[in-house]
Order: C-alpha cells, then sequence, then structure tokens
C-alpha cells in the first residue's frame, strides 16, 4: 500500500504498508485460494484500511495479481474482502500489470539507453517487458510476457518433505539437481520469448538498461550492499554487476534455512522464497551479456498511483 501526495515531479509518499501474506499458497494444487492465506490476507487489508483512514484518503484503486487470475475462488474472495474491508479489488490482467510495473520504474530510465528490459519477478508470476525509451520516458512497450511463474509457486512445487513434523530433511539447502530444474521449469517457458526478441543481441548492444524490480532483486541489493538493516533509499536504483549478482545467488543456494534467515535483508519471511526467486532470475538474464543490473523497489504500486494520479488530472475540468 502507498499513500502519497501529488508533487511537483510524481507524488511524495505520506505512508507505506507491505506484509508478505502468501495469498497464492496451495493454488498450484488445489486452483484455489486457501483459507488460512485469505484470513491473512484480510487482516493485512484491515491494517491497510485503518492507514488510509487515518490519513483522509480521497482516492483509491486497488489491483490484485496473479492469484486471483488464476483462482476459482477469486470471486467469492473478493466479496468478503469488500464485505470485511470496504475495499474493492480490480483483478488486472497480465498486460496491465506489467503495463503498470513499468510506469512505476519509468523514473529510473536513464538518458543513456534508447531500450530498458523491466522483469519483475512477483509470488505467483514473472513478468519481462522490453522496452523503446526516448527522452527518459516510454516510447513504447515492444514486446511483453507474463511467465505464471512466481517465488511462492516455484518454492512450492520444489519444497522438501518435512520429517516427523519438524524442519524439512535438506534443512532448507537446495542441492544443484533440484535448484536447476527449477531454473528449467522457467527458462522452458521464457526461452521462446527470448529467442523471439532476440534479447541476448538486443543486451549486447550496450544501450538497454536493465531493471530488475521485486522482493529478489531489492533483497540481493540489500545484502550488495551490506545493510545492516533494509534501507529502501539505498536499495531503489543501486547497481549490481553481473559477477557480484551471481555471487549472491551462489552463497545463498549453499546455506541453509535458518542461515538465510538470518540475512538482515532476507528474515524468515522471505527464508523459503528467496532462492525461488534466485532460480527465477537465473532463468530470465543467465544467459544476457549484460555488465551490471539496476534493482528498483518500486514497481506496480507505484504505477498504479501515477495512473491514478494522472487519471484524476483529466477529470479535474470535468
Amino acid at each position: 500500500m502507498l499513500v502519497a501526495k501529488p508533487a511537483r515531479t510524481g507524488f511524495r509518499v505520506i505512508d507505506s504498508f507491505s506484509q508478505i501474506v502468501r495469498l497464492g499458497e496451495g493454488l498450484g494444487s488445489t486452483g484455489r485460494l486457501g483459507d488460512a492465506a485469505i484470513a491473512r490476507t484480510i487482516e493485512a487489508l484491515k491494517t491497510c484500511t485503518e492507514k488510509m483512514q487515518r490519513r483522509g484518503v480521497s482516492r483509491v484503486r486497488c489491483v490484485a495479481t496473479e492469484a486471483c487470475r488464476m483462482a476459482v475462488n477469486c470471486g467469492e474472495f473478493v466479496e468478503r474482502v469488500r464485505a470485511e474491508t470496504g475495499l474493492d479489488f480490480d483483478i488486472i490482467t497480465a498486460e496491465e500489470e506489467s503495463q503498470l510495473s513499468v510506469l512505476g520504474c519509468e523514473s529510473l530510465f536513464l538518458k543513456d539507453f534508447d531500450k530498458a528490459i523491466v522483469f519483475d519477478i512477483g509470488g505467483g508470476s514473472t513478468e519481462v517487458s522490453l522496452l523503446s525509451i526516448a527522452d527518459q520516458k516510454v516510447a513504447g512497450i515492444d514486446a511483453s510476457i507474463s511467465m505464471p511463474c512466481g517465488v511462492v509457486t516455484l518454492s512450492e512445487q520444489f519444497e522438501k518433505p518435512v520429517v516427523n513434523g519438524g524442519s524439512p530433511k535438506s534443512n532448507g539447502v537446495i542441492s544443484d539437481f533440484d535448484y536447476q530444474a527449477m531454473v528449467d521449469v522457467v527458462r522452458q517457458r521464457f526461452e521462446p520469448f527470448q529467442a523471439g526478441n532476440r534479447l541476448t543481441d538486443v543486451i549486447g548492444s550496450d544501450k538497454v538498461q536493465i531493471i530488475a524490480t521485486s522482493g529478489t532483486a531489492t533483497t540481493l541489493a540489500g545484502l550488495h550492499l551490506g545493510l545492516k538493516r533494509y534501507d529502501r533509499k539505498r536499495v531503489d536504483g543501486a547497481w549490481i554487476d553481473r559477477a557480484s549478482l551471481f555471487a549472491l545467488v551462489g552463497r545463498l543456494r549453499s546455506m541453509t534455512l535458518e542461515q538465510r534467515a538470518s540475512q538482515p535483508c532476507i528474515g524468515w519471511n522471505r527464508a523459503d522464497l528467496i532462492v525461488a526467486g534466485c532460480a527465477i532470475l537465473e532463468a530470465v538474464c543467465g544467459a544476457w551479456p549484460f555488465g551490471r543490473l539496476q534493482v528498483a523497489d518500486r514497481g506496480l504500486r507505484e504505477g498504479v498511483l501515477l495512473e491514478l494520479m494522472d487519471r484524476e488530472d483529466s477529470t479535474a475540468g470535468e
């Protein structure tokens, strides 16, 4: 959630809230949003409602993405959310999700580039967009893809069995075999898009700015910067070179669940998800000949907010 006021350039954030609720937990096997996941989500949304009421918010847009697009009980969930929190959600398409994520990252575009790739690793899906850039603005989306592979769905697909109600057999260490299997699942979906748009050749021209926006990317950036506590101001817009990025991926793969949880920018909420995020990142950009990529702690939320403010400006005279 973001609460903001329009500013001369963009907006000024007044309040924000973020919580991992794993709404898509178990969705891959059942096709439904689970009762526990729904309860967690509604509790988090009640916090959002309280904050918006306290701040006197006048215009709101709420969006839901892949988990709700997939779930057969999405309608029931949305009705329950409306009844219990007063919030009315739009279930946006994968195309609109990509467009809004790109819009949210637009302020990071640099004048030295005429192309950009923005990729967003979510809980239930991953979006990749190839853009044309002019005057640091989006001139057009040349191509985009939304893959039903996210950190929650991929983690559940490859999770280890639990022994005697205790910890997983491997203590959370992902074997090379399982990790490569995760990479391969995503790569098989992504490769036709990559080949069809000749992304390797495009990136090799050195005229492409690569932006990663997701919890995975921001977590890796926090670790790369050696932060003791997550600091959005330092992470948003940070650059990571290729060697450092994949060295971090290697480190996280070799850690136990407890070791990952002890990292300052991970914690228990992300400890079992970050390796799946690394596998998606490697499947998407592992073959790209890039020197470095930029991390954005922004994306869909900011895109929704900017569109909402633009819509208000366009109707101000009506």
